[in-house]
């Protein structure tokens, strides 16, 4: 391994038609057509879901931390016992595997409410991997913004995301009907809202058994 096989690998990654430019670029402009062909078709033009996830939000992790608003996404105010304390803690040290965590229970709704889909639930998975991503990039364009300029830009960063998410998804799961984009936006917040009551639960249940 040498200064030319990093080069190589950069450019590999960096590649706007194969790599992770690319699928930001197709992701957010066309979510749908890109995210049902990597599914049924081409997986060789977007970045791997699961790899796209993590540097998507080891991208927000960094830029937070640049710019110390660790605590002004999702737990903020909302801290009220020590165990949670510790839980949201380390969800904020490793945004990448919680999101994916966080992915199994969106996921579940998305098939609750969608059963006619023709995706089964590891292909949802795959597709929240893209859209989650995404929806972290979006939290860290904000981050940025808010940085720079002072303004707390957290509630727009999360209208934003959810819009993108509902959009992104109900083009896949709901065949761009008004009914699927609902069932998409619901299914997305109640999973979101799974995972933290999970949270919640475990730093209850650790607390009393230490108790």
């Amino acid at each position: 391994m040498d200064s030319h096989y990093i080069i190589h690998e950069v450019q590999h990654v960096l590649h706007f038609e194969k790599g992770i430019l690319y699928t930001i670029r197709e992701l957010l402009v066309r979510p749908g057509i890109n995210i049902r062909r990597f599914l049924t078709e081409d997986r060789s033009r977007l970045v791997k879901p699961v790899l796209f996830l993590v540097i998507c939000s080891l991208l927000y992790t960094l830029v937070t931390h640049f710019f110390h608003i660790e605590h002004d996404h999702y737990v903020d105010g909302s801290i009220r016992h020590e165990t949670f304390a510790a839980l949201t803690t380390w969800i904020e040290g490793h945004y990448g595997y919680a999101n994916i965590i966080m992915g199994l229970f969106i996921g579940a709704w998305l098939k609750l409410f969608m059963r006619k889909s023709a995706y089964n639930y590891y292909e949802v998975l795959i597709m929240l991997c893209f859209v989650i991503g995404t929806g972290m990039l979006i939290y860290t364009l904000f981050a940025m913004v808010q940085g720079i300029s002072g303004k707390n830009m957290k509630l727009t960063s999360e209208v934003v995301s959810l819009l993108y998410s509902m959009w992104a998804i109900g083009q896949i799961l709901g065949g761009k009907k008004i009914k699927g984009y609902v069932l998409s936006l619901v299914g997305y917040i109640l999973g979101m809202g799974s995972f933290w009551l999970a949270v919640e639960l475990l730093a209850w249940t650790i607390d009393r058994f230490n108790d």
